[in-house]
């Protein structure tokens, strides 16, 4: 059995650990998934941190054995009841380890990546068997050949997930996986609770939530110093009326 030349395995005891993933041509990609705060309140609605796992960037393998040929590297890959402590020392995710594939697996389109997402990555992620694979292409469909796009896996075979087109400019697809709606809004990913119809916040969404509450405080902060001062303009019109 050959090991991959380049994973790193520690000296004394042959352990595998998987190479680092190739850093993004488009770093765009990165920044849109993985920015302070953008997977930070995804993370908290998916819940349980000690056995669900959210990573980018990170090699899924069969094997800790793998040849780095035929390895990819998602955008974003979810994997639930799974040991992220694993994934960690193993500096990725390795399916025979954890006992299953991720759960879901997204790709941003990119003029880097478009064509291989929806070719080759489309066949390597159904032979590995994740159940769910959803692309996302902020220009529209430029890349990936339409704004969203999710595939279920069928008896081996990936299905297409139905998209809808809510209005002019969003789309949206359900992810069973998640179970959560995946949106298309106006080039931004939306996460939507299908529970309550609203969206896992974004960090720009709680920047601009927070800014709003500080205007409304400094809106109520004026009118409570505009009644003061007009209570204070009453009582000394009315000293000065009584010293008359």
């Amino acid at each position: 059995m050959t090991t991959n030349p380049s994973a790193k395995a520690a000296p004394s005891t042959g352990y595998i650990v998987l190479p680092d993933a190739p850093k993004p041509e488009d770093m765009n990609n990165y920044l849109f998934l993985h920015s302070p705060g953008n997977s930070h309140f995804l993370a908290l609605h998916l819940g349980n941190p000690d056995t669900t796992l959210m990573l980018g960037d990170t090699y899924i393998a069969r094997e800790p054995t793998s040849s780095q040929l035929g390895l990819f590297a998602p955008d974003l890959f979810i994997a639930f009841n799974v040991n992220p402590a694993a994934a960690k020392e193993r500096n990725g995710y390795v399916i025979s380890e954890q006992g299953k594939p991720p759960d879901f697996v997204l790709e941003i389109g990119s003029r880097y990546t478009g064509r291989r997402d929806v070719t080759v990555k489309r066949e390597g992620y159904a032979a590995l068997g994740i159940p769910e694979y959803w692309r996302f292409d902020d220009s529209g469909g430029r890349f990936h050949g339409a704004p969203l796009a999710g595939d279920r896996l069928v008896d081996g075979i990936y299905q297409p997930i139905p998209i809808e087109q809510l209005e002019a400019g969003t789309y949206q697809g359900y992810s069973a996986a998640l179970d959560l709606f995946l949106r298309w809004e106006d080039g931004k990913l939306g996460w939507y609770d299908p529970a309550t119809g609203r969206h896992i916040p974004r960090f720009s969404d709680e920047r601009e939530r927070a800014d709003a509450e500080r205007a409304r405080a400094e809106v109520e902060r004026d009118r409570a110093n505009q009644a003061e001062a007009r209570v204070r303009e009453l009582e000394a019109e009315l000293r000065s009326r009584e010293q008359r």
